[in-house]
């Protein structure tokens, strides 16, 4: 019998947390340039304060849908579908800096399809895999077929073109799978065969070189391809451990590009210094254990591999996000969960901890 009869208040408050110094800190990021854009300092944040609600809205009454909802296959063939076609509708929208990433609804409304091929992902993975655990070691009737999805999303997130997100479902599925017992062998031999695939899509394709490159030696282009990133080292370095102060940055005035969305983590350490950033890590290293535990604790096995997939989903996107600012790895467009501005992620994250919170209810 399931012990939990509430939801886990401390991922609960953890996520509310996060998401309040999102909101605080996109303002902040964000003020002086939609002042300049805009004529109003409040734009970028009350759209962000207007997806957080929504977002907290689905939380709460996802939380208490019947999970069984989440089993059925009209649910994932029809979830399917829909992400199916709206990753394809985004090539028929007028492309924004050379990418098909947003459905547009007028002026200001924007959808990202990618978002929800996340959850999507995992919930599918779940489904197929919870009654085949037994069937592991057959990659061809098993792990072939549960590919299929998540390859075909990979693809077209491919190209829109969005590799880092891409890179995040790769890593997501292939932890599924080994969690569901996939011998270590085959998650090998599948990255092996895929090597080929991104060497050709980072040094075949000038800017992905590039930013190789300038990983490799970020001042070997300061004012080209290693800008951000130089950028956003200056960012962290000048924060020390109590940062300039709220509000005080420096770098976000016209120097950090996409400071309140892909480098948000550069304005937290500067303004907040190592202190205020190591909270934020902290928050997220909470909220990825009791994600875990809600995850080894389900004695069902769907709500096993949905709670790990969740889970890791959200950790690998910090992860990529906070290793970008930092230089640990190349440059990539990844938002960082809950706290970068982008309302399609706010949304879909904050759903995705909802079903999380459902499964710890009936955690043992």
């Amino acid at each position: 019998m399931a012990k939990r009869v509430g939801v886990d208040k401390w991922m609960f408050f953890t996520t509310l947390l996060l998401v309040v110094a999102g909101l605080a800190m996109v303002f902040s990021a964000s003020a002086v340039v939609a002042q300049e854009r805009y004529h109003s300092e409040f734009a970028d944040v009350g759209r962000q304060a207007g997806w957080a609600l929504a977002g907290v809205l689905a939380m709460l009454v996802l939380m208490h849908v019947d999970f069984s909802v989440y089993k059925s296959p009209k649910f994932i063939y029809t979830a399917l579908c829909v992400t199916t076609l709206l990753l394809v509708m985004v090539f028929f929208f007028p492309d924004s800096h050379n990418t098909h990433r947003w459905i547009r609804f007028g002026g200001h409304f924007t959808f990202q399809p990618s978002e929800i091929a996340k959850p999507v992902v995992v919930l599918f993975l779940a489904w197929f895999l919870h009654t085949r655990l037994d069937a592991m070691r057959d990659w061809k009737h098993t792990l072939l077929r549960a590919a299929i999805i998540p390859v075909v999303f990979i693809l077209l997130i491919v190209k829109q073109p969005d590799l880092g997100t891409a890179l995040v479902l790769v890593g997501v599925t292939g932890m599924m799978l080994i969690l569901a017992g996939m011998e270590w062998r085959y998650l090998i031999g599948g990255l092996c065969a895929m090597l080929p695939g991104l060497a050709a899509l980072l040094f075949m394709v000038a800017w992905r070189r590039q930013r190789m490159l300038v990983f490799l030696n970020p001042d070997s282009d300061p004012q080209g391809a290693g800008f951000h990133i130089n950028q956003s080292l200056i960012a962290v370095g000048t924060g020390g451990l109590t940062g300039r102060g709220y509000m005080e940055g420096m770098q976000k005035l016209f120097y950090l590009p996409e400071a309140s969305t892909d480098f948000i983590f550069a304005n937290i350490a500067e303004e907040l210094g190592f202190m205020g950033a190591i909270l934020i890590v902290l928050l997220f290293v909470l909220l990825g254990v009791r994600g875990l535990r809600a995850a080894f604790r389900s004695t069902d096995p769907f709500a096993r591999l949905v709670a790990f997939g969740i889970t890791t989903t959200i950790l690998l996107q910090a992860f990529f996000n906070i290793s970008v600012v930092l230089s640990l790895v190349p440059t990539k467009g990844i938002p960082l969960p809950l706290i970068s501005s982008g309302g399609t992620s706010l949304f879909f994250t904050l759903c995705s901890i909802g079903i999380l919170l459902n499964i710890t209810k009936k955690a043992d």
